[in-house]
């Protein structure tokens, strides 16, 4: 009896087969007596591959399938190799047992002989049977060198079919067919197949079936060719179709292209490397809907029983829900670092436009592509109800724009309104809509073509937030973004309000602040000089810088004051503090300053009456109730006390001398010609306000073509420079000094590390320039009546000599007037002198000490019209004190400045 042949085997797979070389020699030495060696089962065919190799996919790759022949007496004739390695026994130990004593329990022996004589009557059977595996026996057995071999437990070693109980059990499938010998005695053939393998891939294919029929996850197979081979339930229900309308397509069929490429790639590097893809983005939108979803994508290979690959598996799994979480929170992080960069960034400075511009930097690009800012203009220049801000259309000043976009393509006359362009709203317009409503407005092309046809098409939506402060709308910020970036969402138009709303605080507090800054800059430049000041005797240079908009306003200030007898007062002071307070102090200082300059006092005389006033500017009551409040009450309110520190000057431009008194002040600087500079020697004296302490004169004669400069602390002060140093470094400049005074001025400012921006800076220059010899008339008369003539013989003589005929009759006339006073009222000798400068100066000196006081003469009065007549003939008029006596002095305008009234008409006038 022959057994059907077993078919040899590449490699070894789930059951265990022998390698191809062992089969065949299996094969070669299980065949029948006289079969050659070269012949195949079937004797004079030659070797068939078919029979040689398992076909890819082939089921004894995973189960276990043995043979065996029963002869007539009951005993087993032929013995397989594949049943040498089920059953763990060699041929040449189970050839010629008994089946049912080697292998069957003995308790089931007895029915087991019974089937096996039913069996040798010609009855086919078929059933399962429990046998015996060595101890030894493994799952997965080797070829015939492994535990069914020679030396295995059933090899020679004498292990037997009735071998000891220690072996484990099985259960064998068996399927057994009736044969007849040659000699047409009954036999068998017996298929056994191990029933474990059987179940165990019954519980692979029910695993199997629940993981990729009832997963809630796209599943795919792909072949060798990247073909669908099988798809689950879930995968057709996303992509539509029955499960086996997906056999056969491809990536392509399902994807965009460029995504479909990606996963081509992925799966063939898989398929040739056998690394895994795990997490693979894929997006694309699904059949029938155009919302991008987002899939997760795990590829890995799939393997033969015998480890030959077979395809690729794929898992989708549907994260757009993830992916739109993670959006927001990568939004709501953008938003949160946006605001924190914000706090961090705008209202740094109180310069409005600076902090517009810190707005922008923010919000672009990291919100939006364009911004820009708008501000009232009515709110910009200090109105605080411009026409139009209920309504939306007032005007407006671009004050900062800011754009990503590089070379933004707008069409000719279509552009953004420039920076500092002022521009208003149409009524109908979104923009005003948003200022009217102080409510953020979302503007698309469709709602507003002005809009884009101002970008070109460029915009695909802008964000119009008004910015309200204080419950006060002071302008409009637009964010905008461009065609292809993300449209404006409800958190957008929160993050772009509450932005807004910071720089609008922040913008506000600038706007006051400088409106309060230009209104204190106004009142100081006011109380200043206005344009370049004029002396007798000088040429006078000045500079004023004050203090930034981050220090404000200061109460530094100077002045020129012109006195009778082409005299000049030079003042520099400064008030110590900064803002509106100091402004105000530094006024009213300056003028009782040129108050105090009209009485004609002795310098130190001003200073002292200075200093009564700077102590009662705290005091409503005046000076006399503060020193008595001070006495009074130790713990007065110092935030109350104006100190100033002052530094006065006179200079005769006759005589050259020039007599200084100091309240606390840096002293001036002098550069004599040919000389190097020097500060000179006057007593500090106490600062105004603090009182207590008298002042001193000092008196300086100034030759011809000296220098004087007078300053305030902030040219020669700073948190980075002490005083001496700036004091040192002022002198070095001045001796380098460029002969016009304007550039020496700029010298001064440029060479010195002024630190501008701390403090106020004035700085006055003087450069002396006496009035000539020629240019003065000196004489000194008797107290004659005769005196009266000759004045005015030596007042025509002067003038006609200085070519000033035309005023000689004035001259006579007002002459006359006042030695005639002096003779009548004065004492002592009468002193006559003449000067010419810019305008003609005549002034009569005598003993006495009464000052005239000009008074109305009635109509029967025979006298007190002189004074008049002087008022009328001149263009001013005066008296002042001197150390013995008194000076009473007029002025006449030269030539060409102005027409002098005509005596006689003045004559008449007075009557």
């Amino acid at each position: 009896m022959s057994e059907i042949p077993a078919k040899a085997t590449e490699s070894d797979g789930p059951s265990g087969d022998a390698r191809a070389q062992g089969a065949t020699d299996d094969a070669a030495g299980d065949a029948a007596p006289g079969d050659g060696a070269g012949e195949g089962p079937f004797g004079d065919r030659p070797v068939d591959e078919t029979w040689q190799r398992n076909p890819p996919g082939s089921i004894y790759d995973y189960i276990k399938v043995a043979s065996f022949s029963i002869g007539a007496d009951g005993l087993v004739d032929q013995w397989s190799v594949r049943a040498e390695r089920l059953f763990g026994v060699a041929a040449r130990d189970a050839v010629g047992k008994d089946p049912i004593e080697a292998f069957v329990p003995p308790e089931l022996r007895a029915g087991g002989h019974r089937k096996m004589a039913e069996i040798l009557d010609g009855r086919e059977w078929t059933g399962v049977v429990p046998f015996r595996l060595p101890a030894d026996s493994q799952p997965s057995y080797g070829h015939r060198g492994g535990p069914g071999g020679p030396g295995g437990p059933g090899g020679s070693s004498g292990s037997s079919g009735s071998g000891g109980s220690s072996g484990l059990e099985g259960i064998a499938e068996i399927y057994v067919m009736p044969t007849e010998t040659e000699d047409g005695e009954r036999a068998a053939v017996c298929i056994v197949v191990d029933v474990r393998a059987l179940r165990q891939i019954e519980t692979d294919l029910a695993a199997s079936q629940a993981i990729f029929g009832q997963s809630p996850f796209g599943f795919l197979l792909f072949g060798t060719d990247l073909k669908v081979q099988r798809a689950n339930r879930r995968f057709a229900e996303v992509f539509g179709g029955g499960i086996d309308d997906q056999r056969g397509r491809t990536v392509h069929d399902y994807l965009p292209r460029h995504e479909a490429d990606r996963m081509a790639a992925a799966l063939k590097r898989v398929l040739e490397t056998g690394d895994a893809v795990t997490d693979m983005q894929i997006v694309g939108p699904a059949p029938g809907s155009s919302d991008r979803r987002h899939w997760s994508i795990n590829l890995y290979r799939v393997h033969s029983g015998s480890g030959r690959p077979i395809g690729v598996a794929g898992l989708g799994t549907d994260v757009t829900r993830r992916h739109a979480a993670a959006r927001e929170a990568a939004h709501a992080r953008r938003n949160l670092a946006l605001l924190n960069e914000a706090g961090a960034r705008i209202g740094n400075s109180l310069d409005l436009e600076t902090t517009a511009r810190e707005l922008l930097d923010v919000a672009v690009p990291g919100f939006c592509d364009l911004a820009s800012v708008d501000l009232y203009q009515g709110l910009l220049d200090g109105d605080e109800t411009p026409p139009g801000l209920a309504d939306g259309s007032a005007e407006l000043r671009r004050v900062a724009f800011a754009s990503a976009v590089a070379d933004a393509p707008f069409p000719a006359g279509t552009g953004p309104v420039a920076v500092g362009a002022v521009h208003r709203y149409a009524f109908t317009s979104p923009c005003a809509d948003a200022l009217r409503a102080a409510r953020p407005r979302l503007i698309t092309g469709d709602d507003d073509d002005s809009a884009s046809r101002r970008t070109g098409g460029l915009v695909q939506s802008t964000l119009a937030v008004p910015m309200v402060a204080h419950d006060t709308v002071v302008g409009l910020a637009q964010f905008s973004r461009t065609k292809g970036s993300e449209p404006f969402g409800e958190r957008d138009r929160a993050l772009a309000v509450e932005l807004a709303a910071r720089a609008a605080v922040c913008i506000d507090n600038a706007r006051l602040y400088r409106r309060e800054h230009e209104r204190a800059l106004i009142l100081q430049r006011s109380l200043l000089p206005p344009g370049d000041p004029e002396a007798s005797g000088l040429d006078i240079a000045c500079r004023y810088l004050p203090g930034n908009a981050a220090t404000e306003v200061g109460g530094d200030w100077f002045d020129v004051i012109e006195l009778p007898g082409h005299r000049t007062a030079l003042v520099v002071g400064d008030v110590m503090g900064r803002g509106l307070r100091a402004a105000v102090a530094m006024g009213e200082l300056r003028t009782a300053v040129r108050t105090l300059a009209l009485l004609d006092l002795e310098p130190a005389e001003v200073l002292s009456a200075l200093d009564e006033v700077a102590r009662g500017l705290g005091n409503p009551a005046g000076p006399q109730q503060s020193t008595r409040a001070a006495r009074k009450a130790a713990d007065a309110d110092l935030s109350e006390v104006y100190l100033a520190t002052c530094v006065y000057a006179v200079y005769d431009a006759v005589t050259r001398r020039c007599t200084f008194a100091n309240a606390g002040h840096l002293p001036p600087v002098l550069v004599e010609p040919g000389e190097s500079a020097l500060m000179l020697d006057v007593p500090p004296g106490m600062p105004l306000g603090v009182g207590g302490e008298p002042f001193e004169d000092v008196q300086v004669e100034l030759p011809e073509g000296a220098l004087l400069a007078l300053y305030t602390d902030g040219l020669v002060e700073s948190r980075d420079h002490p005083l001496d140093e700036g004091l040192n470094a002022l002198v070095s400049a001045l001796n380098d000094a460029p002969p016009v005074l304007e550039d020496l001025c700029d010298h001064v400012l440029n060479t010195l590390d002024t630190h501008h921006g701390e403090d106020d800076i004035a700085l006055l220059m003087a450069r002396v320039e006496g009035l000539p010899a020629e240019h003065v008339g000196d004489w000194t008369l008797p107290r004659d009546p005769k005196s009266v003539g000759r004045a005015r013989e030596l007042a025509c003589d002067q003038l006609r000599s200085w070519d000033l005929e035309r005023l000689c009759d004035t001259a006579e006339l007002l002459v006359s007037e006042l030695v005639t006073n002096a003779l009548r009222y004065g004492e002592g000798d009468i002193r006559l002198r003449i000067l010419l400068d810019r305008t003609l100066v005549c002034e009569v000196w005598d003993g006495g000490f009464v000052q005239p006081r000009r008074r109305r003469a009635r109509d029967t009065d025979e006298g007190g019209r002189g004074l008049q007549l002087v008022g009328l003939l001149s263009a001013a008029w005066g008296s002042r004190r001197t150390p013995h006596g008194k000076t009473v002095w007029f002025e006449l305008a030269l030539p060409g400045d102005a027409e002098p009234m005509d005596a006689a008409e003045a004559l008449l006038s007075l009557f």
